[in-house]
């Protein structure tokens, strides 16, 4: 039934304020995060401490360390796993840059590889033949709360001596065979930025089981010191250190947040599952899939558009841009999350990260081919996709995916009025 798009001056699908912000704020995240501020230590304090132990129980892993992002605790991964100058690391050719500018931040190049249309992670089947002599590890990132194939992934690695890190910065809770993220790989990483399942405004925990790698990683959180900040002024600087330490404000909001993660976690499914149900039939989408033996975390709700079957695959993009504005209008609460394969970013494109042609123009670092033909299935997904994140999270409930689903249904039943905007 044609019915005029809210860009069209029709009625919105969901009125102003119905889509409750997040993270949801109670008395404990008031009372945690007050008590901190009372408190005499606003660096490296007892809630960095009391979360280190916390999210390690919660998550299962022997050594965690809070610091001040995502970013900095893959960037301690790496270095944990020995990757410097002139080494090669694999990563996925669709992910946030951040999966990738930690190896640039240590000298070390990022070799692409495509993406798996159905869970939009790196497709692990490609992955060896994208092993060189120079290759040090394989960054598997968990991409919208999915993990990838572990166990090719780690098959792969064991064939060729390779380490894996894992990025989990939006995978907290996500399953693979039983088991979480972060608890595969020699080490992963974590976020607790805004927009994740645990959020804590920014900062990240770095984890591993291995002591030795947790020793490595930690020489970047502090000046590049062997030592934690704790244990007296006498030490020893052994090379270059970043500052990734967390402080003891932020590591009380996510203590407080740590507290209803699993609730939160639970939600997101129960949400997920009716906004699937309810646009099940809707023409022209295609809906996130979860395969058998996977537990799906939501951390974003992504679809993609049929392009092909709309008629515009010669313009996918730019259509794409005018399906989200629609939506947008109707008070659908989506965007695009990331608008190109990462190797189609300047730096990479340029082979100028920071100046004078570094990392790749560093006498031990091997000419890359960063040809964007490599990755057509990055490109596709790129083009045709639109994610959600909020419109999952607590304290929305499934009457509010019931929502969602009519403003995607109208949107999608009006494709005309849609191919008229801006004409």
């Amino acid at each position: 039934m044609s019915e005029k798009l809210a860009i069209c001056g029709g009625t919105p699908a969901l009125p102003p304020g119905t889509i409750k912000p997040w993270p949801p704020i109670e008395d404990i995240d008031r009372k945690m995060v007050l008590a901190s501020l009372e408190g005499e230590t606003h660096t490296f304090g007892p809630n960095c401490k009391a979360l280190e132990e916390e999210f390690a129980a919660w998550n299962g892993n022997k050594h965690v360390l809070t610091c001040n992002s995502g970013t900095a605790a893959l960037h301690m991964a790496l270095v944990a796993c020995g990757c410097g100058c002139g080494d090669e690391v694999i990563a996925p050719a669709y992910t946030w840059p951040s999966s990738v500018t930690c190896c640039i931040h240590h000298n070390a190049i990022p070799v692409f590889v495509d993406i798996d249309w159905e869970t939009m992670n790196i497709d692990a089947d490609r992955i060896e033949a994208a092993v060189t002599p120079r290759t040090k590890a394989i960054m598997a990132v968990h991409l919208h709360g999915l993990m990838a194939d572990m166990a090719k992934i780690q098959a792969v690695a064991d064939r060729h001596g390779l380490k894996v890190i894992e990025d989990c910065c939006q995978s907290h809770g996500a399953t693979f065979q039983g088991r979480k993220s972060g608890t595969f790989g020699d080490c992963a990483g974590f976020s607790t930025n805004q927009n994740k399942c645990l959020c804590s405004g920014e900062g990240g925990f770095f984890v591993t089981d291995d002591p030795e790698m947790f020793e490595k990683g930690k020489t970047l959180w502090y000046f590049g010191e062997h030592r934690p900040p704790d244990e007296g002024e006498s030490y020893h600087a052994y090379g270059m250190g970043w500052m990734y330490r967390n402080n003891d404000l932020t590591a009380a909001f996510a203590r407080a947040q740590l507290t209803r993660l699993d609730d939160y976690l639970a939600r997101q499914k129960v949400n997920a599952a009716r906004l699937t149900e309810c646009l099940a039939d809707v023409p022209n989408l295609i809906l996130p899939t979860t395969p058998a033996g996977y537990g799906h975390n939501f951390y974003n709700y992504t679809v993609r558009f049929d392009m092909e079957a709309m008629g515009h695959a010669g313009d996918a993009k730019a259509f794409r841009d005018k399906l989200v504005q629609a939506l947008k209008a109707e008070g659908v609460d989506t965007g695009i999350w990331q608008g190109w394969p990462v190797p189609e970013m300047t730096a990479f494109q340029a082979l100028d990260a920071y100046g004078r042609g570094c990392p790749w123009s560093c006498r031990d670092a091997p000419p890359p081919n960063y040809s964007l033909e490599q990755y057509p299935v990055a490109r596709r997904h790129s083009d045709w996709h639109t994610g959600m994140t909020t419109p999952l999270r607590a304290p929305n409930g499934p009457d509010l995916a019931e929502m969602v689903a009519a403003g995607f249904r109208k949107v999608l039943a009006n494709i005309k009025q849609v191919e008229r905007i801006g004409a």
